[in-house]
């Protein structure tokens, strides 16, 4: 693990005065915390005569994994150790609950936890993230996993410290789940996982309430940074190496409304864009019915925002459309596509499919196969419809039959191959920017880089180049991505 750790994490825990009364001030508080934890972790160092280990395991999305950074940074803070080895003395699971098959994957792991806790009692076992924002999954873990210690959702992550206090202070489970919050505090200890790349916060919550999906029950309302604090965070990452940046928010195209002085998520790029050092901008997810022809010009013109951009579509049936409460139709959508393609010819579209929603017919998804043919997706993550318990679209009386949604899955997962290949390989011959993620995992005689449409790129090269932004020969497309050499 690199020690890419930045924000406040330069404050010395032993001098911290634990003597004195718990500070209001949030971001001090925690820190009170952290130097309350690092006296625990000190004394289970001591009882087993090694540094406690830690082992954090993420499910989901980008959003997900900027969180599990942030618990990272604090348990290393308090002097944990960061293993991969689920065998650790602290294991957090930071869940999902987007689709029903990770909540059970989630419930699987927990039972060989079980088994890892019998023999060693001093082991604590956290759970945190959206599934644990459904009341159902609490009462279920209340009652089937006792050996779980802690259990926090997604609106409190920054009170961690606090939480992690309580669970060497109090015997059994503890529950802190809010329903949730206006509070946004950042300025704590974050570990990131690349030194040259990372993602920020620019919004938390949803206020969409489209009917499949759970993320506003669980992330709770559209809440955004001040820009003045995201201008400052970004700084001072590139000032510590960082080159490419990951805006991060359910629909960051609704970034700053609901801030005392709105700011459009167009003129936050702008900002951002003047600072200096800074390479490359990414963001994710742009929510169709409001991209704006601002956005649009702004990307045209940067320097830059990659050229990549992640527009849902969920599916191509208009009929569909509306019941999903996802408020654009089928020829809105095709038509924002074909303008941003007229206006940004290089740019890489890609894409969510949903297919069986409920009520979908074939012809529903021959309407979704038609948008793919006329888009040309760069890339799609096609999905099967998951039933989620409290969403508009799980209680729908025309839930459709398993038997029918393979076929009709399979069918649209075809097409968008298809399209994706042809659109992809596009680029052979030319020469672009790849920026060095790593050394190929399965030949380390080659290099894995990310141009900036998105599309990796092996090419021969080794560690000394990871990080670095080079020119790569795109010689030979392989449906996905390209073999190359650096020129």
């Amino acid at each position: 693990m690199n020690n890419n750790r930045n924000i406040q994490n330069d404050v010395n825990l032993a001098e911290v005065d634990l003597n004195h009364s718990i500070p209001e001030e949030e971001t001090k508080r925690q820190y009170y915390f952290m130097a309350k934890a690092a006296r625990y972790v000190a004394e289970l160092e001591q009882k087993l005569g090694h540094k406690p280990t830690c082992c954090v395991t993420t499910f989901g999305c980008q959003m997900n994994a900027r969180d599990s950074e942030k618990l990272v940074g604090i348990l290393e803070k308090v002097g944990y150790e960061l293993i991969e080895d689920e065998n650790a003395d602290f294991v957090i699971y930071n869940t999902c609950t987007v689709r029903d098959n990770a909540n059970q994957r989630v419930y699987g792991r927990l039972g060989v936890l079980n088994g890892f806790k019998r023999k060693k009692p001093h082991m604590k076992i956290a759970l945190c993230g959206c599934m644990m924002q459904e009341p159902t999954v609490i009462e279920k873990i209340k009652t089937s996993y006792r050996f779980v210690d802690l259990i926090f959702g997604t609106h409190n992550i920054f009170k961690f410290a606090e939480l992690l206090v309580a669970t060497f202070e109090n015997e059994g489970l503890v529950i802190d789940i809010w329903k949730d919050t206006d509070q946004i505090v950042e300025d704590l200890p974050i570990e990131r996982k690349y030194p040259f790349k990372s993602g920020i916060n620019i919004m938390f919550g949803c206020n969409n309430f489209c009917s499949y999906c759970i993320v506003p029950y669980v992330r709770g309302r559209e809440r955004s940074r001040a820009p003045k604090d995201i201008i400052r965070e970004i700084e001072r990452l590139v000032a510590d190496g960082v080159v490419e940046i990951m805006l991060l928010g359910q629909n960051v195209n609704s970034y700053g409304k609901n801030l005392k002085e709105p700011i459009s998520f167009a003129q936050l790029l702008q900002e951002i864009e003047k600072i200096e050092g800074l390479q490359r901008i990414r963001f994710m997810t742009s929510h169709p019915k409001d991209l704006s022809e601002e956005l649009i010009q702004v990307m045209k013109h940067s320097k830059k925002i990659c050229r990549h951009l992640h527009l849902p579509l969920q599916s191509g049936s208009t009929r569909i459309l509306t019941s999903m409460n996802r408020r654009y139709t089928k020829e809105q959508y095709v038509e924002l596509a074909e303008r941003i393609r007229t206006e940004i010819p290089d740019i890489a579209i890609t894409t969510d499919i949903i297919v069986g929603f409920p009520g979908e017919t074939a012809e529903d998804v021959e309407e979704t196969i038609d948008v793919i043919r006329r888009v040309k997706y760069d890339n799609a993550f096609t999905f099967i419809y998951s039933k989620r318990t409290g969403t508009p679209a799980a209680a729908m009386d025309n839930q459709v039959p398993e038997a029918q949604v393979k076929v009709g899955f399979d069918k649209v997962l075809k097409t968008v191959q298809d399209t994706a290949r042809e659109q992809v390989s596009r680029y052979q011959g030319q020469i672009m920017d790849a920026l060095v993620e790593e050394v190929n995992e399965n030949d380390n005689s080659l290099v894995t880089g990310r141009l900036s449409n998105n599309t990796l790129v092996h090419f021969p090269g080794d560690a000394s180049l990871v990080g670095k932004i080079v020119n790569v020969s795109l010689d030979e497309c392989h449906g996905f991505y390209y073999m190359g050499h650096m020129v």
